[in-house]
């Protein structure tokens, strides 16, 4: 097991479900191809170029642009820059979920799809407030996590550092 270990890098178990992705993945990726081929493909190489030629340039200068507006001095040395990093994930999560919830319910949101209230008696015009709802949940919780973080780390400092002579 061992050797087993050594030579992979992890356990078996990890490269059994490795490959049972792969193999749900293929499976997925031919039962899509069944159905219009040719709308497949174009969908998959617009999308990464969508994302590689506009979103990534996008988030990049924005996420840089956080970098520098968020303080940064604190706990991880003398210029800040691991405080500033840990300043930058408490934007950058809250925003990446947020995100990912708009990518997978869009049509819900934006109230392109007729037939969803027929069939679960919701009203389509609800998801764009809850959607804002949750995203303002989540930043809400990053920024309690982020004082929490703050008051500990100022406490500590406190505490490592000797009284002043009276």
């Amino acid at each position: 097991m061992n050797r087993f270990r050594t030579r992979y890098g992890a356990s078996p178990l990890h490269l059994l479900l490795i490959l049972c992705s792969f193999a749900l993945a293929g499976y997925a990726g031919l039962r899509l191809l069944k159905g219009d081929t040719r709308s497949v493909i174009i969908w998959f190489v617009g999308a990464a170029l969508l994302h590689d030629l506009v979103l990534l340039p996008l988030y990049s200068v924005v996420d840089h642009g956080l970098q520098r507006l968020l303080p940064g001095r604190g706990a991880h040395g003398a210029d800040g820059a691991g405080a500033r990093l840990v300043s930058v994930n408490h934007v950058r999560v809250p925003a990446f979920v947020s995100g990912v919830l708009l990518l997978v319910w869009w049509p819900l949101i934006f109230e392109q799809v007729d037939h969803f209230t027929a069939t679960t008696a919701l009203p389509s015009d609800v998801f764009l407030g809850r959607w804002l709802l949750v995203t303002a949940g989540l930043f809400a919780a990053s920024a309690l996590c982020l004082l929490v973080r703050m008051r500990r780390a100022s406490r500590e400092r406190r505490l490592r550092e000797p009284e002043a002579p009276k």
